[in-house]
């Protein structure tokens, strides 16, 4: 997988202590967006699936970061890497970690793509909590929590599974 960056410890990019993946490659290209040098395909570095798995396994040992609540995926769009972030949030889950992703998709977007796409059902069913929606400048509010335009929603991803409609994460 490509990825721009990797952010050991976090506090705004999801609910706590967060480590923090920013993939590579986003075609949304939002104006004003505050990541465009994660825009195009051939920036940032590779790195397999082993090797994230093996650096989130390593963060989650260490005895001073114990206090790390999950991973978060960003951008660029992480799910033009689905395959590979599905299977990081798998293990993530394993260690005992939630699981936040942010896209420029919205949620409808998503579902749609994961009818014909198992790769995509495959990752967004590991995703705790969904961000959705491009960043849109003209709607830019300082106030919300984890995102940066009034466009976009941060989804409880457990409740709209089990009630089958879009739930608000509780603490937006």
């Amino acid at each position: 997988m490509r990825l721009s960056g990797i952010t050991a410890e976090s506090l705004v990019d999801g609910p706590g202590l967060r480590y923090v993946i920013f993939t590579q490659g986003c075609h949304h290209h939002c104006p004003e967006c505050h990541n465009k040098e994660s825009w195009g395909d051939e920036g940032g570095r590779e790195f397999s699936v082993k090797q994230i798995v093996s650096m989130i396994k390593k963060q989650k040992k260490n005895p001073d970061d114990k206090k790390i609540q999950g991973i978060t995926f960003s951008g660029g769009e992480p799910f033009l890497q689905a395959a590979e972030l599905a299977q990081v949030a798998l293990a993530a889950h394993q260690i005992g970690w939630d699981v936040v992703a942010y896209s420029g998709y919205t949620f409808e977007e998503i579902t749609e793509l994961a009818r014909n796409d198992d790769v995509i059902f495959a990752f967004i069913n590991e995703c705790d909590i969904l961000i959705d929606g491009k960043y849109i400048h003209e709607k830019r509010n300082m106030g919300l929590t984890f995102c940066g335009s009034s466009n976009q929603r941060v989804i409880d991803m457990d409740k709209t599974r089990k009630k089958n409609k879009i739930t608000l994460w509780k603490n937006v």
